[in-house]
């Protein structure tokens, strides 16, 4: 029983990594994104939870947090220029088919969620359900962070990344608003790993096994339990 549990997590990891390259194909724009946004999350996640399974929820939900997108239009998804509002209305649909995605992916329940929720913002601004504070979960408001750092430090085709020290100064602007305050002091206490791993991000573009590292920090956590 256990083998044939290992086959079917393999074979539902490997289904979710194809659903990314299928997006990141599509989109074009985004690169390794997806797969950066997942790893350094477990960073920030790892400070709070140490069951390897939730971490593998983080994970798989800050990886297909985007996964919507393969159900918007290319000539909303792929525009050039500003949304205008209806173009924006669909838009913001891609957070609910993507739940509608991946909660159909056995075992995927946390990280559905997190996917359902990855829009919305602490002070409950966001969408697609306005939820506020602690009405998001954990792994939702870790993700915030990582992803708006992953953005600002990113290359656009309408700006270049800002360097880490400014993406820093924004997140910390927005703690409170945007983000979770517990999220930002996290992001604070790994500052040094983060900062690392956006510049190997900067010098490697086409960094890719993000994947084993993931494996690795699972397997250290489970090593220190037993």
């Amino acid at each position: 029983m256990n083998a044939e549990a290992d086959i079917l997590e393999r074979a539902d990891a490997s289904f979710a990594e194809a659903l990314v390259e299928a997006l990141d194909i599509r989109e074009h724009e985004t690169g390794a994104h997806s797969k950066r946004v997942a790893c350094h999350t477990l960073v920030l996640a790892r400070r709070f939870i140490k069951v390897p399974e939730r971490l593998r929820q983080i994970y798989w939900g800050a990886l297909l947090h985007d996964i919507g997108k393969i159900g918007i239009a290319d000539a909303i998804l792929l525009k050039q220029g500003a949304l205008n509002e209806d173009e924006w209305v669909v838009m913001r649909t891609h957070p609910e088919k993507g739940y509608r995605i991946v909660a159909q992916i056995p075992g995927m329940a946390e990280a559905a969620g997190i996917v359902l929720s990855h829009e919305e913002r602490f002070d409950g601004t966001g969408y697609p359900h306005g939820l506020r504070g602690e009405q998001l979960s954990l792994g939702a408001r870790l993700f915030a962070v990582i992803d708006t750092l992953d953005a600002m430090t990113s290359d656009r085709s309408y700006r270049k990344a800002m360097s880490f020290d400014q993406a820093r100064t924004e997140i910390i602007k927005m703690s409170g608003t945007q983000f979770d305050p517990v999220a930002v002091q996290a992001f604070l206490a790994e500052e040094a790993a983060l900062r690392e791993m956006v510049m190997v991000k900067c010098m490697l573009p086409h960094n890719s096994d993000i994947a084993d590292e993931t494996k690795h920090l699972i397997h250290t956590l489970e090593r220190n339990k037993s």
